[in-house]
């Protein structure tokens, strides 16, 4: 049975990784304005966006998921004639329609995947799961990455579904944002209460930034730190800390709205990295995806990883 593994485009995974393990990715389209741009992880897309900066706090942004009708048909296009079974994860159900978009579609895909089999010349039923990741960016990450190598380990699919629903609800995506004003915006605009108006103006004249945490379908603020670059490397420091205790799953995802080479600049990553070395935890690095850059604004930093340690203080 060959298992392929399907992630959204919020997943924030480096595309050469992506490519390596033949990894579906579902795009997300990002409307800004009145122009449409699909976020499929294309390392150009994501440069020449950040570049021109199109993130621009008075313009109007959103994701736009696929609906159940395009699921079903990029499931049928390119899934079911290469894999056998597919885990799907995706975006957390309460922050995107995207898992029960596909939760529907599965059903459809189910009933018309035979003939296109038969069409390829692919002997064999196909069947997919659809699992909620909970979490968020680098989170959605690190879970995908875990599962990978679950996959690679020749694991039998029954059980890489019970160790995924056991991981799921520690897989941790940490955030620092640059511009509280922007996050503000888009919070209010999705009904979200992360950020008040006055909250994001008193941190923005002290300099406050709130390192935030999504993990088990929730999103909230677990600290604040005077300064970004301070909460940055508070972030990363703490992840050293869940390192040296022992992650669920040796894998560590960082994202960066912006140049991923920034990422090696910021205070704490050397230290990191070193620490990841040290302990044989595999540390990927990429720009964030469009859907994350546009929640969280130009210059935010992302961590994700799996652990049951308590959360940053």
């Amino acid at each position: 049975m060959k298992i392929g593994l399907v992630v959204d485009s919020a997943c924030d995974l480096p595309k050469h990784y992506i490519d390596q393990h033949q990894i579906q990715v579902l795009p997300i389209s990002i409307r800004i304005g009145d122009v449409l741009y699909a976020d499929d992880r294309d390392p150009d897309t994501l440069r020449t966006f950040y570049r021109e900066k199109r993130l621009e706090k008075d313009q109007d942004a959103e994701s736009v998921p696929l609906n159940e009708t395009e699921f079903r048909d990029l499931f049928l296009d390119r899934v079911v004639r290469d894999f056998d079974y597919a885990l799907v994860q995706t975006l957390p159900s309460v922050k995107s329609p995207m898992f029960d978009n596909a939760t529907r579609a599965s059903h459809a895909i189910l009933r018309d995947y035979k003939s296109v089999r038969a069409k390829a010349g692919v002997e064999g039923p196909f069947a997919l799961r659809v699992a909620d990741s909970q979490t968020l960016f680098c989170g959605q990450g690190a879970l995908a990455a875990a599962t990978m190598n679950m996959i690679n380990q020749g694991m039998r699919v029954s059980d890489i579904r019970n160790r995924i629903f056991d991981l799921t609800p520690h897989a941790t995506g940490y955030s620092v944002v640059a511009d509280l004003f922007y996050l503000q915006k888009r919070a209010r605009k999705k009904g979200g209460k992360s950020v008040s108006w006055l909250g994001a103006k008193l941190g923005s004249a002290l300099d406050i930034k709130p390192i935030l945490c999504a993990r088990a379908g929730d999103t909230y603020t677990v600290t604040k730190v005077r300064g970004y670059h301070n909460a940055i490397e508070r972030m990363f420091e703490h992840t050293g800390h869940c390192i040296r205790q022992g992650l669920l799953e040796p894998v560590v995802c960082v994202s960066y709205a912006g140049d991923e080479e920034v990422i090696r600049t910021l205070p704490g990553f050397t230290e990191l990295q070193a620490c990841a070395r040290e302990h044989g935890v595999e540390l990927m690095i990429t720009a964030m995806s469009l859907s994350g850059g546009v929640n969280l604004g130009p210059g935010a930093v992302n961590v994700g990883f799996i652990s049951d340690q308590d959360d940053l203080q």
